[in-house]
């Protein structure tokens, strides 16, 4: 089999902390990808050796070899050495990385992807309102309840409750069925906990914040939507507040309100 004509790999520039894949890995790899849709692959199925993907593809063994490597990164594909290539997870992973590390970048700027990041977590928690609602029987109440006075108490005691308030997120959205947007939350999430230690976040905003998730359950089992979405805001707000702080930005606007999402 004869490799396409290969193209000069593209500059890496000094410093750059992933190698840059070149044109040709791109192109393979996107020829992969339409190889894995085309069968109707799905994660954990197998995919077949690298001659006979590049014989699928038209690209040779060592071509096929590195864009695995780059689609192995993006958790398109796995790699388990000794016994074969699969179809991965499809994970966030590598969406968590970039928004985490130009979240700590943004340090040095304004902070304006932080806040970016709460906006969408609020719009997306704000425009499920409904279904938050719905989905809300005396078994979920109880459990996030439960994990809200956990949270208080950590607070109270000067101790970080990220797991805790992660959990409590994504039990409020685990009932809805809706995988993409627990994946979403998870993913912020990871995002969020790697970030927070640059946030300075007080004692008084960590109280705040845990007495807020109560009121979101309250919100919930009342059952009105636009008191729902008036806590999901409120709950936003301590953190977003200390964002523009470290800014320097106190009068930065911030999401629209209950009322206009």
């Amino acid at each position: 089999m004869v490799d396409r004509e290969l193209e000069p790999p593209m500059p890496v520039p000094m410093g750059t902390w992933r190698e840059r894949p070149t044109r040709r890995q791109e192109q393979v790899a996107e020829d992969i990808k339409r190889f894995i849709l085309d069968h109707r692959l799905r994660p954990g199925d197998p995919l077949p050796t690298e001659g006979e993907i590049g014989e699928a593809v038209a690209a040779s063994r060592s071509s096929v070899r590195e864009a695995i490597k780059v689609l192995s990164t993006l958790d398109i594909v796995e790699v388990r050495h000794g016994h074969g290539t699969y179809v991965g997870r499809m994970s966030m992973n590598a969406l968590v990385e970039s928004l985490a590390f130009r979240g700590i970048l943004s340090r040095a700027d304004d902070h304006k992807v932080l806040l970016e990041l709460i906006d969408v977590r609020q719009l997306i928690e704000q425009g499920i309102a409904a279904d938050i609602i719905t989905a809300m029987d005396d078994d979920l109440r109880a459990a996030l309840t439960a994990l809200a006075a956990k949270m208080q108490k950590r607070a109270a005691a000067g101790e970080d409750f990220l797991e805790e308030d992660r959990e409590f997120h994504l039990m409020l959205m685990r009932p809805l069925g809706n995988d993409l947007v627990l994946q979403l939350t998870g993913a912020f999430w990871e995002v969020h906990r790697i970030v927070a230690p640059t946030l300075n976040v007080r004692p008084q905003d960590g109280i705040t914040t845990a007495e807020l998730h109560t009121a979101i359950v309250e919100a919930a089992a009342g059952g009105d939507v636009d008191e729902l979405r008036a806590a999901i805001a409120a709950h936003y707000e301590p953190v977003r507040e200390r964002i523009r702080a470290l800014a320097g930005d106190s009068t930065a606007p911030g999401t629209p309100g209950a009322d206009q999402v």
